[in-house]
C-alpha cells in the first residue's frame, strides 16, 4: 500500500477515537528508545496514538513525518493537536479491514 485514501483515513480515525496514547515524545524528541517503543507497540496492534508533548522540539506533524520516514510501512491516519494516529498493517494477521 502506498498511500491511504481519505475514506481509509476516516475509517482509521473512527477506530482510533477511543484509544489512549501508547508513546509520548518529550523534550528529547524522537529518540531511538521512543522509536523502538513505537515499533514494539506495532507488534501487538495495527493502530496507535502517539502524544507529542509541549516540550518536544517540533510539531506533531514533524514528529509524524519523522516516524513514517524511519519505520517501514507506517502511515499517518491523523494529526490533531499534539496527537498523532499511526497505522501499520500487520504482516501476518491483519485485524483491520480497510474500505
Amino acid at each position: 500500500m502506498t498511500r491511504l485514501t481519505s475514506k481509509q483515513r476516516a475509517h482509521l480515525r473512527a477506530l482510533a477515537h477511543h484509544l489512549k496514547p501508547v508513546a509520548h515524545l518529550g523534550a528529547e524528541g524522537l529518540t531511538e528508545a521512543a522509536l523502538r517503543g513505537i515499533l514494539e507497540a506495532f507488534n501487538t496492534r495495527e493502530l496507535l496514538k502517539v502524544k507529542v508533548l509541549e516540550s518536544a522540539p517540533g510539531s506533531a506533524r514533524q514528529a509524524a513525518d519523522a516516524i513514517v520516514a524511519r519505520l517501514e510501512g507506517v502511515h499517518v491516519a491523523q494529526t490533531i493537536g499534539r496527537t498523532v494516529v499511526l497505522y501499520r498493517r500487520h504482516p501476518d494477521k491483519p485485524e483491520i479491514q480497510l474500505p
